[in-house]
């Protein structure tokens, strides 16, 4: 397990377990759909990449549960295609 998520910290920086799951689950989507980092981290692992961009107040979840940035210059949005997988 990742010791900053054994903190309450993360827990409360962001708002609760729920929020904090939600946040990660969709930041993880992001990433493996080749959205970049927003922070450098030893070995690149995206759960590690995550948990640092939380943790340096880089992202957080709006009031809709979307992501976003601290610094709105930062495009987090996401085009995600079906194409050949529903007809």
């Amino acid at each position: 397990m990742i010791d900053e998520l054994k903190e309450e910290a993360i827990v409360n920086k962001i708002g609760g377990r729920f929020k904090l799951s939600t946040l990660i689950q969709k930041r993880l989507t992001m990433l493996s759909a080749g959205a970049r980092p927003l922070v450098e981290v030893r070995g690149g692992e995206r759960m590690q990449i995550v948990i640092q961009e939380i943790l340096q107040d880089k992202i957080f979840l709006d009031s809709t549960g979307t992501v976003r940035t601290h610094d709105d210059e930062v495009d987090l949005s996401l085009a995600v295609t079906t194409d050949g997988l529903d007809d």
